[in-house]
């Protein structure tokens, strides 16, 4: 069973910066394509950001592109969501995902963690 573990969130003023952090459990890490997600109350959850297993390709969600920046550490079994100029639209509970190598979907999530930016 993959557990995944988010810290970092909290509350921030508008454009600073926080550093979302999640750890996974397992052996196979580095296998596994990862990606964050973000819900805010009352919309659909939306994926803000992915990275493949070697850290080489990254995916970002237009509303975040050359805001915040994905990075995994494989050694520590670790993926990191860097947010700079933050804004209140960020404000959401931050999710971190592992993908399925069979069925491509996001199979394994963790508890999340709440991001709230203040204007």
């Amino acid at each position: 069973q993959v557990q995944l573990v988010e810290s970092g969130g909290g509350l921030v003023q508008a454009g600073g910066s926080l550093r979302l952090s999640c750890a996974a459990s397992g052996r196979t890490f580095s296998s596994y394509k990862m990606g964050w997600f973000r819900q805010a109350p009352g919309k659909e959850r939306e994926l803000v950001a992915t990275i493949g297993g070697s850290g080489i390709s990254t995916y970002y969600a237009d509303s975040v592109k050359g805001r915040f920046t994905i990075s995994r550490d494989n050694a520590k079994n670790t993926v990191y969501l860097q947010m700079n100029s933050l804004k209140p639209d960020d404000t959401a509970v931050y999710y971190c995902a592992r993908r399925s190598r069979v069925t491509t979907s996001y199979d394994y999530w963790g508890q999340g963690t709440q991001v709230t930016v203040s204007s």
